[in-house]
Protein backbone atom coordinates (compact mmCIF):
# COMPACT_ATOMS: atom_id res chain seq x y z
CA UNK A 1 0.00 0.00 0.00
CA UNK A 2 1.34 3.43 -0.94
CA UNK A 3 1.76 6.07 1.74
CA UNK A 4 -0.67 8.40 -0.03
CA UNK A 5 -3.36 5.68 0.15
CA UNK A 6 -2.67 5.16 3.85
CA UNK A 7 -2.93 8.91 4.45
CA UNK A 8 -6.25 9.18 2.61
CA UNK A 9 -7.72 6.09 4.24
CA UNK A 10 -6.69 6.76 7.85
CA UNK A 11 -6.34 10.54 8.18
CA UNK A 12 -9.83 11.06 9.57
CA UNK A 13 -9.49 8.21 12.10
CA UNK A 14 -6.12 9.48 13.33
CA UNK A 15 -7.42 13.05 13.55
CA UNK A 16 -10.51 11.97 15.53
CA UNK A 17 -8.35 9.90 17.85
CA UNK A 18 -5.94 12.82 18.32
CA UNK A 19 -8.81 15.21 18.97
CA UNK A 20 -10.22 12.87 21.60
CA UNK A 21 -6.83 12.88 23.34
CA UNK A 22 -6.13 16.59 23.09
CA UNK A 23 -9.60 18.20 23.14
CA UNK A 24 -7.99 20.95 21.07
CA UNK A 25 -8.40 21.17 17.28
CA UNK A 26 -5.10 22.90 16.60
CA UNK A 27 -3.15 20.47 18.76
CA UNK A 28 -5.01 17.51 17.22
CA UNK A 29 -3.99 18.74 13.77
CA UNK A 30 -0.38 19.05 14.94
CA UNK A 31 -0.40 15.56 16.47
CA UNK A 32 -1.99 14.13 13.31
CA UNK A 33 0.61 15.78 11.08
CA UNK A 34 3.40 14.53 13.32
CA UNK A 35 1.87 11.04 13.27
CA UNK A 36 1.86 10.81 9.48
CA UNK A 37 5.34 12.30 9.23
CA UNK A 38 6.67 9.64 11.61
CA UNK A 39 4.66 6.94 9.84
CA UNK A 40 6.11 7.97 6.49
CA UNK A 41 9.64 7.73 7.93
CA UNK A 42 8.95 4.35 9.54
CA UNK A 43 6.78 2.73 6.88
CA UNK A 44 9.63 0.60 5.53
CA UNK A 45 9.98 -1.04 8.96
CA UNK A 46 6.24 -1.64 9.44
CA UNK A 47 5.19 -5.28 9.89
CA UNK A 48 2.32 -5.63 7.42
CA UNK A 49 0.90 -8.60 9.33
CA UNK A 50 -0.18 -6.08 11.99
CA UNK A 51 -3.04 -3.57 11.94
CA UNK A 52 -1.84 -0.30 10.41
CA UNK A 53 -4.58 1.75 12.07
CA UNK A 54 -3.51 0.52 15.51
CA UNK A 55 0.09 1.37 14.59
CA UNK A 56 -0.96 4.90 13.58
CA UNK A 57 -2.92 5.32 16.82
CA UNK A 58 0.15 4.27 18.77
CA UNK A 59 2.26 6.84 16.95
CA UNK A 60 -0.40 9.50 17.62
CA UNK A 61 -0.57 8.61 21.31
CA UNK A 62 3.21 8.78 21.62
CA UNK A 63 3.32 12.09 19.76
CA UNK A 64 0.74 13.51 22.14
CA UNK A 65 2.67 12.23 25.16
CA UNK A 66 5.83 13.83 23.78
CA UNK A 67 3.95 17.09 23.45
CA UNK A 68 2.70 16.76 27.04
CA UNK A 69 6.21 16.12 28.32
CA UNK A 70 7.42 19.15 26.42
CA UNK A 71 4.66 21.21 28.03
CA UNK A 72 5.45 19.59 31.41
CA UNK A 73 1.89 18.32 31.76
CA UNK A 74 1.61 15.24 33.94
CA UNK A 75 -0.37 12.24 32.77
CA UNK A 76 -1.17 10.16 35.84
CA UNK A 77 -2.84 6.81 36.43
CA UNK A 78 -5.08 5.82 39.33
CA UNK A 79 -7.40 2.98 40.24
CA UNK A 80 -11.10 3.35 39.43
CA UNK A 81 -14.26 1.89 40.95
CA UNK A 82 -14.98 -1.65 39.85
CA UNK A 83 -18.78 -1.98 40.11
CA UNK A 84 -21.12 -0.75 37.40
CA UNK A 85 -24.31 1.04 38.50
CA UNK A 86 -27.34 -0.74 37.08
CA UNK A 87 -29.85 0.57 34.59
CA UNK A 88 -27.58 2.96 32.66
CA UNK A 89 -26.86 2.47 28.97
CA UNK A 90 -23.78 4.24 27.59
CA UNK A 91 -25.19 4.19 24.04
CA UNK A 92 -28.20 6.27 25.11
CA UNK A 93 -25.94 8.87 26.70
CA UNK A 94 -23.81 9.22 23.58
CA UNK A 95 -26.90 9.94 21.48
CA UNK A 96 -27.60 13.11 23.41
CA UNK A 97 -25.23 15.84 22.19
CA UNK A 98 -25.07 17.66 25.50
CA UNK A 99 -24.24 14.46 27.33
CA UNK A 100 -21.71 13.55 24.64
CA UNK A 101 -19.95 16.88 25.16
CA UNK A 102 -19.94 16.35 28.93
CA UNK A 103 -18.53 12.86 28.40
CA UNK A 104 -15.77 14.25 26.17
CA UNK A 105 -14.94 16.89 28.75
CA UNK A 106 -14.74 14.28 31.49
CA UNK A 107 -12.83 11.88 29.24
CA UNK A 108 -10.14 14.54 28.84
CA UNK A 109 -9.59 14.53 32.61
CA UNK A 110 -9.50 10.75 33.04
CA UNK A 111 -6.35 8.93 34.04
CA UNK A 112 -4.43 6.70 31.67
CA UNK A 113 -4.79 3.96 30.50
CA UNK A 114 -8.57 4.25 31.05
CA UNK A 115 -8.90 7.33 28.89
CA UNK A 116 -7.00 5.84 25.98
CA UNK A 117 -8.61 2.40 26.12
CA UNK A 118 -12.07 3.99 26.15
CA UNK A 119 -11.12 6.25 23.25
CA UNK A 120 -9.63 3.41 21.20
CA UNK A 121 -12.73 1.28 21.76
CA UNK A 122 -15.46 3.90 21.24
CA UNK A 123 -13.91 6.38 18.81
CA UNK A 124 -11.27 4.17 17.23
CA UNK A 125 -13.66 1.20 17.07
CA UNK A 126 -10.81 -1.20 17.80
CA UNK A 127 -11.52 -4.69 19.12
CA UNK A 128 -10.27 -5.56 22.60
CA UNK A 129 -7.65 -7.90 21.16
CA UNK A 130 -5.96 -5.06 19.26
CA UNK A 131 -6.23 -2.65 22.17
CA UNK A 132 -4.56 -5.24 24.39
CA UNK A 133 -1.77 -5.69 21.86
CA UNK A 134 -1.15 -1.92 21.76
CA UNK A 135 -0.42 -2.02 25.48
CA UNK A 136 1.33 -5.41 25.39
CA UNK A 137 -1.51 -6.79 27.52
CA UNK A 138 -4.31 -9.31 27.04
CA UNK A 139 -7.72 -8.73 25.47
CA UNK A 140 -9.20 -9.40 28.90
CA UNK A 141 -7.08 -6.58 30.38
CA UNK A 142 -8.47 -4.26 27.68
CA UNK A 143 -12.05 -5.34 28.49
CA UNK A 144 -11.59 -4.73 32.22
CA UNK A 145 -9.90 -1.37 31.65
CA UNK A 146 -12.68 -0.30 29.26
CA UNK A 147 -15.29 -1.43 31.78
CA UNK A 148 -13.65 0.58 34.56
CA UNK A 149 -13.45 3.67 32.34
CA UNK A 150 -17.11 3.25 31.48
CA UNK A 151 -17.98 2.98 35.18
CA UNK A 152 -16.16 6.21 35.93
CA UNK A 153 -17.95 8.04 33.10
CA UNK A 154 -21.35 6.71 34.15
CA UNK A 155 -20.80 7.71 37.77
CA UNK A 156 -19.72 11.19 36.68
CA UNK A 157 -22.80 11.59 34.48
CA UNK A 158 -25.09 10.37 37.26
CA UNK A 159 -23.52 12.88 39.66
CA UNK A 160 -24.08 15.66 37.11
CA UNK A 161 -27.73 14.63 36.72
CA UNK A 162 -28.16 14.54 40.49
CA UNK A 163 -26.74 18.08 40.76
CA UNK A 164 -29.05 19.25 37.96
CA UNK A 165 -32.05 17.73 39.73
CA UNK A 166 -31.20 19.68 42.90
CA UNK A 167 -31.56 22.98 41.04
Amino acid sequence: MEFEDIYRKYFRDVYRFSLSLTQDRALAEEVTQDTFFKAMKGLARFDWSKDIRAWLFTIARNSYYSHCRAQKRAISAEDLPQELPSGVRMEERLEDQESAFAIHQFLHTMAEPYKEVFTLRVLGELPFEKIGRLFDKSANWARVTFYRAKVQIIEHMEAMEHERDKL
